[in-house]
Parts: structure tokens; sequence; C-alpha cells
């Protein structure tokens, strides 16, 4: 877990160390040359040892702190700092990052191979966990990336085929979806997933056509559903309106023939050629 190191201004430091020296000098001047050449080598002691202290931490920049081995914190204030002697600094990033995933090839839940990609948004919030608790949180984000867009791919289908079902194509859901498995993984090391987001899919090559084909056969079918029932509906009414006005009485063989007449004129794909008839209905 996160902890802060012990740190100190870099300046206040730095001009504490020089003052000490002017001190040491002087008061080694009115001792003699020996104790100037000892103190001289006192005070380089002091510095090298003091100078091992000093790190610069850029904005959004974090670094870890250990000592032998151990951890002793992480300082994520920006500047000139100082820290514990002798210790080593590992510089970890704060900053805002966006890693998009490989285009995949997966086979969905109906099972057609689809292609998917996806970008995903982060950032480290424990450093020491990012640090220690994997070898490399950058790789180790790529990777779970990886395995959770496979995962949701396998867990639903491209095209949804029943009401309520919830597809690849439904943005809002399946960026949600895959936002929260994100989460879950990458905790371990420290990282916060902000987003993550579908930047790819399609079918794979070997049967887009073919899913194109069905894609718009349904449509067709679609379209014609919706003709069909406005053709009954107008059929109905111009049968109704008929009747009422009394402008001609039908039998039910003539009302057929009208029916099917006005179906074909309504329901075809292309324009039909009118018939006149100049003799009796009946003829």
């Amino acid at each position: 877990m996160e902890r802060h190191a012990f740190r100190v201004n870099g300046f206040v430091v730095l001009i504490g160390l020089l003052l000490l020296g002017a001190v040491m000098a002087g008061v080694a001047l009115t001792l003699g040359i020996p104790v100037l050449i000892g103190a001289a080598i006192l005070w380089g002691v002091i510095a090298v040892v003091v100078l091992s202290g000093f790190v610069v931490i850029n904005p959004n920049e974090a670094k870890v702190v250990q000592f032998l081995g151990r951890y002793v914190g992480s300082v994520s204030d920006a500047g000139f700092q100082w820290v514990l002697p002798f210790t080593t600094k590992q510089r970890i990033t704060l900053r805002v990052r966006n890693f998009e995933t490989t285009k995949l090839k997966v086979n969905d839940a109906d099972g057609n191979p689809v292609e998917i990609a996806a970008v995903v948004v982060y950032r480290v919030t424990d450093t020491a966990k990012a640090a220690f608790a994997v070898d490399d949180y950058e790789e180790y984000v790529a990777i779970q990336s990886e395995a959770a867009v496979r995962h949701l791919a396998t867990s639903h289908p491209y095209d949804a085929h029943e009401e309520g079902q919830t597809s690849l194509r439904d943005g809002a859901e399946v960026a949600a979806e895959l936002t929260t498995e994100l989460v879950d993984r990458t905790e371990l090391a420290g990282v916060e997933v902000l987003e993550a987001r579908i930047t790819h899919l399609a079918y794979a090559p070997e049967i887009a056509q073919a899913m194109l084909v069905r894609q718009q056969a349904t449509q067709v079918v679609a379209a014609r559903t919706q003709i069909v029932a406005g053709a009954v509906g107008m059929v109905q009414l111009a049968l109704t309106r008929l009747a009422e006005e009394g402008v001609v009485e039908l039998d039910e063989e003539r009302k057929a023939q009208m029916v099917s007449n006005l179906l074909v004129v309504l329901c075809g794909d292309r324009a039909t050629q009118p018939v006149v008839n100049a003799g009796s209905l009946y003829a």
C-alpha cells in the first residue's frame, strides 16, 4: 500500500549544506591548516551523503523510494526535493494514459468469428502496487485489456436476436461492462481504469459477405412486413368506405379479386401496368 516518504525541500537542504561548509571553513581557518584540511574532508563526506538524497520530481509524476530493498515511501510533490540518502528512486508517471488493443479475432456468443479492438484510458493511483505488485504495470494493463475484450466478445452476439438482449453493437452497455471488468482486473496493479470503449467491430473477412447478405435480407423482410401491414389497412379502409357510401356493391368473389389487385399494386416492388375494363364488371 502506498505511503508518503520523508522529504524536505531540496533548496533548503542545499543552502544548509553550503552554510555548513562556510561555518566549518571559517572555524577551521582560525585553528590552522591541518584542521582546515580535515574540515574539508569531513564536509566532502557530508556533501556526498547529502547529495545522494536530492531528486527532481516533475508534475504528475512520483518517485518510489527504496532503501536497501525496503520500500520507504513515495514522493509525488513536484519540484526539487530531498529524501533519505543512498536510496533508489523509481519513476512512476501519474498522467492519464491510453492503450489501444490490437484487432483480435474471436468468436462471439453465436460462434461467428468477429474482429474487435478497444481503447482503454487509465492512470496509476497507487505507486507502491504499480512498482511492486506486478513486473510491469503497462504490460499488465495491455494483457488484461486484451483478455477482457476477448471475454466480452464471447459473452455477447454481434447482433441481438431477442428483445432486451445485449449485443456487441450496443456501445454504451458494452463499454460500461468492459470498464467494470477492467477495473476489477487492474486493481491489483494500483491502476484505475477511467474508460474503455470498443473502437473496431466487424465480422471476420471469411464470413463478412455472407453476414452482409443476411443483414440485407433481414432489412428486406422487415420492410416488406411493414408494407404488407400498411397495404392490408388501406384495402380494408377502401372496402369499408365503398360499402358505407354505397358506391358499388360487390359479392365475395369480386371483393376477393379487388383485394388481390390492390395488394399487387400496393405491395409490388415495381410499377404495375393498369388495365381499363370498358365493359361490364362481371363480363
